[in-house]
């Protein structure tokens, strides 16, 4: 059976094996074969009884399921007839992904990364060699490649995938693998921005967007939302300026508007969150951050297509500020938790993580742009859910008009803040009716969307709905929120941003949930967002600051040490300090990596001590207040010499420092507030008027990396 590794060659891969009742039919034209059928046309007795079970319209695929009890001699020869369909270029067995349960479609492309000390030339010999066809040359990775087999070339695909993987010019290698991607949604008055009163009912479970409104709305921001399509000439989108840089990444056109009415699941979902986000309030519905721009992304694709990689690329190299992700892998059913669905594993690929590692460390200039997702609808573990709980991006709970967790929504480590949205009614578990239908936001204009133009759905034209929610609705709200935190400080880098997230969260059900040491729950992350605190703590202010950072390139040997040293020549007293270091090694479990203070400042500290990380390499920023023994260094002067020490204590694994830095808040003093702070040059230290969090990384001459 097929072996497919998102990651290097040293790590594990997953295995695919044949699905017994699923077909898998390729057309030419890209078109529904239930929309080719006619009388004279004999496909539709080809498909008898089978159920359309879903569609992957990005590489023109659908896949049916044969009637139950069917024998192998009865499908194959449907397979055959199929292929004697004037338009169907293909029709076969359907893979299924072992741990993910679920069918995955393959394109005979492949997704190729070269090391960074590679050629073109060379790259492009070894893709001639192999007897594949250049694609296109990607931009959000050094050396990517998104190459073409043969058409023919089957199963076969994968075996080439491994065995370029295995060459030592190659980093990474996986066929482009199509799996269903869910919506994040389930499914007036916008109580989720502010207080109201709904049928006598007091509520007052919102994030605080209406008293931040009073400080700004979102100007000069661009929220990019890569969903299905958008309603861009609904009235909350139609104002001159509003919408930038629109893209259909399917399409590869400037429309997002909706296509496809044919498809079991229509465009309705990206105009929703939308005006979640940014809908300018000119007649029924405003949006969380009613004056930044939309950039909308409709991507129909699947997971794991390149389409999907494309649309983070194409929303960095646009100028988006915030970008917000309503969509992931299918969800288990909440109501039902003790459903094997909730088992499945469902992996990142590397060219979607690197094409959103391209937008969190180039978009805005080297600043970064901010990468959230919907935490998912199952009422189950984020961390089987490889796009939501990948570490860099920004991962959203639902909660409740009541306060509480939202039934539906998933939970763990990963889940970093939540924000008001739907629920529903649980008996079994003693959860009750929410107070309102859902979250008030637009709606495909007229009897199109999810209110066909009635006014308990919403308001009688049909522009407007009063019952969209989910994790789908949460995102796109704190997105929205990150749009007004950069309207007041446009220098806010995404690690700066999920700090003052972090800082400004209210912490809701305080009994139920459970919040740690660090004050995080993993049903609500840091807590409810407040809108109001996130925008005033973004605010500049005089704040001395030391950051020094450097890319060092050090070589780490196997079974050896390695370190790196950085001179502070500032004599101020520490406030707090962080500490950033990213390496790049084959098997980090080998690692411990320490900080060393300067002599008489205080003993060293271990910031990871062979932890295992699933990825090839550790990115990590070390807070003070999440990393025991850095709080020692507070009240201690700054002055002397820090170093990074990396010891591998095991054999066959070698690696690389890549990059050191820290980044130090000093107690104030009189001569820091008049501006006369000492710095030092010959190391790249400056002192910076920012905001109490981190001080921002500027990523000069730095190839984004796999973290």
């Amino acid at each position: 059976m097929p072996i497919v590794t998102y990651g290097t060659s040293n790590e594990e891969g997953f295995e695919l094996t044949e699905s017994n009742n699923l077909i898998a039919v390729r057309t030419r034209t890209h078109q529904s074969l239930r929309s080719k059928s006619t009388v004279a046309d004999p496909v539709e007795e080809n498909l008898e009884g089978c159920e359309l079970v879903m569609q992957f319209p990005e590489a023109g695929v659908e896949v049916y399921r044969v009637p139950k009890g069917e024998k192998k001699p009865a499908m194959q020869g449907r397979k055959r007839a199929l292929r004697q369909h004037e338009d169907v270029r293909f029709a076969g067995g359907v893979l299924i992904d072992k741990d993910a349960h679920e069918p995955v479609i393959y394109t005979e492309n492949l997704f190729i990364k070269f090391t960074d000390d590679q050629q073109d030339s060379d790259c492009e010999r070894i893709i001639r060699e192999s007897n594949l066809i250049i694609k296109e040359k990607l931009g959000f990775a050094v050396n990517s490649y998104f190459v073409q087999a043969t058409e023919g070339t089957g199963q076969r695909v994968f075996d080439m995938a491994l065995e370029l993987l295995a060459r030592p010019e190659v980093e990474y290698c996986h066929p482009e693998l199509i799996r269903p991607r869910a919506r994040k949604t389930i499914g007036s008055q916008q109580w989720h921005l502010g207080p109201i009163t709904l049928d006598g009912i007091s509520i007052s479970n919102h994030a605080h967007v209406l008293s931040a409104h009073e400080m700004t709305r979102g100007q000069d921001v661009t929220i990019a939302i890569i969903d299905d399509g958008f309603d861009i000439d609904h009235p909350e989108f139609s104002r001159p300026g509003k919408i930038t840089a629109p893209f259909d990444a399917v399409t590869q056109s400037s429309d997002p508007r909706p296509k496809d009415p044919y498809l079991d699941t229509p465009d309705d979902h990206g105009t929703a969150c939308a005006g979640v986000a940014c809908a300018s309030g000119v007649d029924g519905a405003i949006g969380v951050a009613p004056e930044s721009q939309l950039m909308p992304i409709r991507l129909m694709a699947n997971l794991g297509s390149m389409a999907e990689a494309k649309a983070f690329q194409w929303a960095t190299d646009h100028g988006a500020d915030v970008i917000s992700c309503s969509r992931g892998p299918e969800d288990g059913p909440w109501y039902a938790p003790n459903d094997p669905r909730h088992d499945r594993v469902h992996r990142l690929p590397a060219s979607t993580r690197m094409a959103i590692d391209y937008a969190l460390s180039s978009g805005r200039g080297g600043i970064g742009t901010a990468v959230l997702f919907a935490a998912g609808n199952g009422n189950e573990s984020v961390e089987n859910d490889g796009y939501a709980s990948y570490e860099r991006v920004l991962a959203v709970a639902a909660c409740n008009d009541r306060g509480t967790r939202s039934v539906y929504s998933d939970y763990g480590p990963s889940i970093w803040c939540c924000f008001p949205s739907s629920d529903f009614e649980f008996v079994e578990e003693q959860h009750p009716a929410p107070i309102t239908p859902g979250i008030w936001t637009t709606d495909r204009s007229g009897s199109k969307g999810y209110n066909w133009g009635v006014s308990h759905a919403g308001d009688a034209a049909g522009n407007y709905t009063n019952s969209f929610g989910g994790t789908s609705s949460a995102c796109p709200g704190v997105a929205g929120v990150v749009a007004l935190m950069l309207s007041v400080n446009p220098d806010l880098t995404p690690i700066e941003i999920k700090d003052l997230l972090r800082r400004s969260c209210d912490r809701v059900d305080p009994e139920g949930g459970q919040y740690n040491a660090d004050g995080h729950s993993e049903s609500y992350g840091y807590g409810r967002v407040n809108a109001r605190r996130a925008v005033e703590m973004a605010i500049p202010t005089v704040t001395p600051r030391l950051k020094v950072i450097r890319d060092v390139y050090v070589p780490i040997p196997d079974r050896g040490s390695a370190n790196v040293k950085m001179d502070i020549e500032d004599a101020g007293i520490i406030e707090s300090i962080d500490v950033l270091f990213e390496i790049e090694h084959s098997y980090v479990s080998d690692l411990v990596v320490s900080l060393k203070p300067p002599r008489g400042t205080g003993a060293k500290v271990v910031l990871h001590d062979r932890e295992a990380v699933a990825t090839a390499g550790i990115w990590r920023l070390c807070r003070m207040q999440a990393t025991p023994g850095l709080s020692r260094y507070s009240g201690k002067k700054c002055h002397g010499t820090w170093t990074l020490e990396v010891e591998d204590q095991a054999a066959r694994d070698v690696g690389t420092i890549i990059r050191f830095g820290l980044l130090i808040t000093l107690q104030p003093s009189e001569q820091q507030s008049n501006g006369l702070a000492r710095h030092s040059k010959r190391n790249g230290a400056s002192m910076s008027r920012r905001p109490a969090s981190f001080a921002r990384f500027h990523r000069t001459n730095f190839t984004p990396r796999i973290q």
